[in-house]
């Protein structure tokens, strides 16, 4: 077979290729539920089985479409996106329609592992009555792990009465120990109704809180940037070099650290910051405890970490601006402020829209400031332990997920994730509009 020209043959290649590897993914995962029926195989055997598909697959394929081989090249990186970036997606979706959390995780409980008696077939006989040991009531559908050295296989009660129990098939192996498996369900719509019955709480004031300190950053760092980018456009200043130096600094260090020690500088007992306000009269500001200071100080503080790619984005795009331009408009006698307005700004104007949108969609989603400066506190009256004064949408989905009620919400997390999705397409989408870069692209 020839290989098809164009578009249509790298089309075919990548639908071809993708396909190989996703019958490749499902033959393991089918594989490995059906060993699980009767054994309990390790997670590598996903990828043992997938590989037993997918050699003979991409041989096979070879000999069917000759031209194919030319694209094998691809299947690296379409391994990657599918495990690193269609896999999460996925599984992201699927955990916000159900219940999974820290202690319904599908492992089992190993509190509850008690030893068997007796084994007569499926029945079992343990050493301490059903609904105590395995803690369950009534215990029938439960998913239970049985063991011993070497061998162990999961199964669902049927029926459970004093000490005995029977599951819903024979073990392959005499059973020495038995543990109640914590398992996840599906729940539907759930989780998001339970995150819009508490709204007020936690969505609306964090989303909004989201927006302004997303905006907020963009215009505040755009305006210092730009400021400092003209400043140092001018070719008559001296030590120009030097300054654009010192003042790109805080950008070239880890803003991990930088975050760190601002920290230490904004601390009320302690700050440097407080001790310059009282040698100046000012008392001390609490900069991390008040709900409303610790946003000030978040905005300060991106503005420090931010305003350097600013500058530097538009000395980027003043380098563009040709100097006849200006030389003309200096012969017609306008102004420096008639050639700013008339010349620079509008000049700047379609290079830096997509530096500000990508700065904004960043800023969104910007977790590590959030997290290291103020941990999304200090704490609110009226809002969930998981969605302060700081938080915004990421740092409240990081939080539920991994410290909501004392364990681990996933199945929130995931939904709340997906929810923040929503809302960022629909930002983006509404950005895209009112700058008309989507009518650029058509």
């Amino acid at each position: 077979m020839k290989h098809p020209p164009g578009l249509k043959g790298f089309l075919l290649a990548l639908a071809l290729l993708l396909g190989l590897l996703l019958l490749a993914t499902g033959v393991g995962v089918l594989g490995y539920f059906a060993l699980e029926a009767h054994l309990a195989p390790p997670g590598w055997t996903i990828l043992v089985l997938a590989l037993l598909v997918l050699l003979p697959g991409a041989v096979a394929l070879g000999r069917l479409f000759p031209w194919l081989s030319d694209w094998y090249y691809f299947l690296p990186a379409l391994s990657f996106l599918l495990v690193f970036t269609l896999y999460p997606i996925g599984l992201t979706v699927y955990l916000a329609f159900t219940d999974y959390s820290g202690q319904k995780n599908g492992f089992p409980d190993r509190s509850t592992e008690t030893r068997v008696r007796e084994q007569v077939g499926p029945r079992l006989v343990l050493e301490a009555p059903v609904t105590e040991a395995l803690r369950c009531d009534p215990c029938r559908g439960e998913p239970v792990e049985v063991y011993t050295e070497g061998h162990r296989a999961r199964a669902r009660i049927l029926e459970a009465e004093g000490t005995a129990l029977v599951l819903d098939r024979p073990l392959p192996f005499r059973a020495e120990f038995v543990a109640k498996v914590n398992a996840f369900r599906f729940v539907g719509l759930r989780n998001f109704t339970f995150i819009l019955s508490q709204a007020s709480q936690a969505l609306l004031p964090v989303f909004v809180w989201n927006v302004i300190f997303a905006a907020s950053t963009v215009l505040l760092n755009a305006f210092l940037g730009l400021v400092l980018g003209l400043i140092l456009n001018n070719k008559g200043l001296k030590l120009r070099n030097f300054y654009r130096t010192v003042l790109i600094v805080s950008w070239a260090l880890p803003g991990v650290i930088t975050v760190q020690v601002w920290v230490a500088l904004l601390n009320y007992n302690f700050g440097a910051v407080n001790r310059l306000l009282g040698v100046l009269g000012v008392y001390p500001i609490p900069w991390l405890n008040d709900p409303d200071w610790a946003k000030v100080a978040i905005l300060l503080v991106n503005l420090w970490l931010g305003f350097p790619y600013m500058m530097t984005a538009t000395l980027g795009a003043l380098s563009t601006i040709p100097d006849e331009l200006y030389e003309a408009a200096k012969v017609d006698g306008a102004t420096p402020w008639q050639a700013l307005w008339g010349i620079t700004l509008p000049l700047l104007e379609k290079p830096m829209v997509p530096i500000l949108l990508s700065s904004f969609a960043f800023n969104f989603n910007n977790f590590y400031i959030i997290y290291l400066l103020t941990g999304g506190g200090p704490a609110q009256e009226g809002r969930l332990a998981t969605a302060q004064a700081t938080d915004i949408l990421i740092s409240w989905a990081y939080k539920t997920a991994f410290s909501a009620e004392g364990q681990s919400a996933y199945g929130l997390g995931a939904a709340i994730s997906l929810i923040i999705f929503a809302i960022t397409v629909a930002i983006s989408l509404v950005n895209f509009r009112l700058t008309g870069a989507l009518r650029e692209v058509r």
